[in-house]
C-alpha cells in the first residue's frame, strides 16, 4: 500500500524515452507500470527493477484501455494514482503530397487520441489522492513526452508535427481545466536523441515515398533524402540522452510546482526561441539554410560505394 502511493503509468515503456523514464522513476522509488505491448518486453523489463510492473498496454484499443485502468484501480488498492506518463507515440515521415491517409490516421490515433483516451480512463485515479495531499501540491501530475517539433513543424514531419502540435494543445486545454481539481499537467519537448524509433522512422519513410507515383515522388526524392540523413546525424551526434528526458520527467513528478513545460536539449530549446520570437518567413530562411548545408553532403554519401 505505501508503494501504491507513489504509483505511476509510463507507456511506450519497451525502449527508449519510456524505457528509460521507467527505469528512472523506479530508482527514484516509484511503483512503475510499465504500458507495453508484448510479454517479452514486459518479462524482460520486469527484470530491470523490483519496482517496475508491466501492464500489457496498446493505446490504440479501447478494450486494453480499460483493461489496465482496471488493473491500476485494483493494484492501486484505494490509494489512486500518482502520476502519468503519456510517452506511447510513432513518428511518420514522408512529404504530405505522399502520405496515404491512413498513415496520417495512425500517427494521431497513437500520438494523440491514446493520449487523450487514457488519460480520460485514469482521471478518477489521479483525482483520487486529493485528500492525502497538501492543497498547494498536486495531487496528481500528468506528463505528456511531445517534441521540438511541436513547435516549429519541419518539413517531411507534417503528420507528427500535426499530432505534437495537437498534443500541445491538448495539455494546455487539460491543464487549465484540471487546476482547480489539484492535477498538474506539463509537457516534455525533447530535441534530437538517439533511439530505436529513428531506425523505424528511417525505413517507413522510404516506404512511403516508394510506394508513390514516380513523378510525384521524384519531385521530392533528393530533398527527402537528405532529410533523412541529416535527422540520423542529428539524432547520432546528439548529446541529450534518454536519461535527461527522464530526469525531466522525475522533476515534473516530485516539485511541488511542476514547470508547464520542459525544454531537453539545446534543439529544443532554440525550437522554443525562435517559434515566439521569428516571423514564420524568417523561420522559413533558416529551415532552407539548414537544408542547403546538408543536401550536397548527403548526395555525395549516396554515392560512396
Amino acid at each position: 500500500m505505501e508503494n501504491n502511493r507513489h504509483a505511476v503509468l509510463v507507456t511506450g515503456a519497451s525502449s527508449g524515452l519510456g524505457e528509460a523514464t521507467a527505469i528512472g522513476l523506479a530508482n527514484a522509488g516509484y511503483t512503475v507500470y510499465t504500458g507495453v505491448r508484448s510479454e517479452e518486453n514486459a518479462e524482460r523489463l520486469a527484470g530491470t527493477n523490483p519496482l517496475i510492473r508491466p501492464v500489457i498496454l496498446d493505446v490504440t484499443d479501447s478494450g486494453s484501455i480499460a483493461a489496465a485502468g482496471k488493473l491500476l484501480r485494483e493494484q492501486t488498492d484505494g490509494a489512486g494514482l500518482h502520476g502519468l506518463v503519456n510517452n506511447a507515440g510513432v513518428c511518420v515521415s514522408a512529404p504530405l503530397e505522399c502520405l496515404p491517409v491512413e498513415d496520417l490516421r495512425a500517427e494521431l490515433e497513437v500520438n494523440l487520441i491514446g493520449t487523450v483516451a487514457l488519460t480520460q480512463e485514469l482521471l478518477p485515479l489521479l483525482r483520487m489522492r486529493t485528500a492525502v495531499v497538501p492543497p498547494a501540491i498536486p495531487a496528481g501530475r500528468i506528463v505528456n513526452i511531445s517534441s521540438g517539433i511541436g513547435r516549429v513543424a519541419a518539413p517531411f514531419l507534417g503528420a507528427y508535427a500535426a499530432s505534437q502540435f495537437a498534443k500541445e494543445g491538448v495539455s494546455d486545454a487539460l491543464r487549465r481545466e484540471l487546476a482547480p481539481l489539484a492535477v498538474s499537467v506539463s509537457v516534455i519537448e525533447p530535441g534530437a536523441i538517439m533511439t530505436p524509433i529513428w531506425a523505424k522512422v528511417a525505413t517507413g519513410a522510404r516506404r512511403v515515398l516508394n510506394a508513390a507515383p514516380d513523378d510525384v515522388a521524384e519531385s521530392y526524392r533528393d530533398r527527402f533524402e537528405a532529410f533523412v540523413a541529416m535527422n540520423e546525424d542529428r539524432a547520432r551526434t546528439s548529446r541529450t540522452r534518454p536519461e535527461n528526458v527522464a530526469a525531466a520527467v522525475i522533476h515534473a513528478m516530485t516539485a511541488r510546482r511542476p514547470r508547464t513545460r520542459y525544454h531537453v536539449g539545446p534543439d529544443a530549446w532554440a525550437a522554443a526561441i525562435a517559434s515566439r520570437l521569428l516571423p514564420d518567413r524568417v523561420l522559413d530562411a533558416v529551415v532552407r539554410r539548414q537544408f542547403a548545408a546538408v543536401a550536397p553532403a548527403a548526395g555525395r554519401a549516396e554515392q560512396t560505394p
